[in-house]
């Protein structure tokens, strides 16, 4: 082997390492990118929860709290519009479904109590 084949050998040796530390970079600086955006996004998506929580999703007054048959509705006094929680309509419709007499006698004996 003569000293040119040599360093040609050598000169190839030193390029790979060098391709392979710049790949090994930019995927390093992909991932840090990628993890700063997500964080990015995670601020700003509780920024905009803030925002608008307890909020008319309509018109954007602040929804005011009504109770009807003892479940806790939120209502907007702007557009009137009624928003219920999970659960909330089947609750009001089953109490709605007992009829005048069943409504009557549990508001008189919750008088009691």
């Amino acid at each position: 082997m003569t000293v040119n084949e040599k360093d040609r050998l050598g000169d190839k040796l030193r390029e790979a390492e060098r391709g392979r530390e710049d790949q090994y970079f930019a995927e390093r600086d992909r991932k840090l990118v990628e993890e700063i955006k997500k964080a990015k996004a995670t601020v700003a998506d509780a920024k905009v929860k803030d925002a608008v929580l307890g909020r008319c999703p309509k018109c954007g007054a602040e929804l005011q709290a009504r109770s009807l048959h003892e479940i806790k509705l939120d209502e907007c006094p702007s557009c009137h519009g009624v928003w219920l929680e999970a659960g909330e309509l089947q609750e009001l419709a089953r109490r709605e479904d007992e009829g005048w007499i069943a409504r009557w006698l549990r508001l008189e004996f919750q008088k009691q109590t």
